[in-house]
């Protein structure tokens, strides 16, 4: 049962394992990264939100407006609450299909 030889090809049985997952890891990550960092160049050419952060936003716009119902009730800002007033100014982006 304990043979020298049996032992050290489980090692390096082992290892090559360890080395394959880390690799895998690696490139997961590595391309996770990339597409990021191309999803937030797309987002800076064509001057509108990134997806990943505009489904974001969303997410925290439902929130605030208690569609979660176990989600205790927030409080509105004090700037929402003093009545001021914010002024944009809106520009039309060409192309946009999610105009109304």
């Amino acid at each position: 049962m304990n043979n020298p030889l049996g032992r050290l090809f489980r090692f390096i049985l082992k290892l090559v394992f360890v080395a394959s997952a880390a690799v895998l890891a690696l490139g997961l990550l590595l391309v996770a990264l990339t597409v990021f960092v191309l999803s937030l160049l797309k987002s800076l050419v064509t001057g509108r939100k990134a997806e990943p952060l505009a489904a974001f936003s969303r997410f925290q716009q439902f929130s605030q407006q208690r569609v979660w119902p176990s989600s205790p009730a927030r409080q509105p800002s004090s700037r929402a609450a003093s009545g001021q007033v914010v002024d944009v100014e809106a520009r039309e982006i060409p192309g946009d299909k999610h105009s109304l």
